[in-house]
């Protein structure tokens, strides 16, 4: 299953590391008027997902000023997402899905190639939310420079 444009964010529970167990429809009650930037990275520690994320908290009072909040996800574990965080001073939650759910949701999970090795992992992806839970944006395939100042200026529109 994929998500497209107009769906709801799908509804699953997720382990995040702020919160043990996140209903992500949560996120939409009603009355909320926050919209959700919820971005999708291969792997803590590594040089493109350290510079997305810390793009995103260098960014994160203007999304927080466009009512806008941020959550990355990858497949590490709670305990290494919380040392990413740590590390490098991450201003917003990341959620852990070994299990791939949010993924295969979502439909981030590609096929990619490594030095003529195949394997399954995450394509770089950012999906974004209206105050409702609809999918109003989506980027595939992102590349890290200057992405950012792209969603910031979409969120901007909502």
């Amino acid at each position: 299953m994929t998500i497209s444009i107009g769906d709801k964010i799908p509804n699953l529970r997720v382990a995040t590391t702020q919160n043990e167990s996140l209903a992500l429809r949560d996120l939409f009650k009603t009355g909320s008027t926050k919209n959700l930037v919820l971005y999708f990275y291969p792997k803590d520690n590594t040089p493109g997902c350290t510079t997305e994320g810390q793009d995103f908290t260098a960014a994160y009072p203007d999304f927080q000023a466009a009512n806008t909040e941020v959550i990355g996800c990858s497949r590490e574990t709670i305990r290494q997402h919380q040392n990413f965080i740590n590390k490098y001073d991450f201003a917003f939650d990341l959620i852990s899905d070994p299990e791939e759910e949010l993924c295969d949701a979502m439909g981030v999970m590609k096929e990619k190639s490594m030095y003529g090795k195949k394997y399954i992992g995450i394509e770089r992806s950012t999906f974004v939310f209206n105050a409702k839970g609809e999918l109003v944006h989506e980027v595939r395939k992102v590349k890290v420079k200057g992405h950012v100042d792209e969603i910031l200026e979409v969120v901007k529109t909502l």
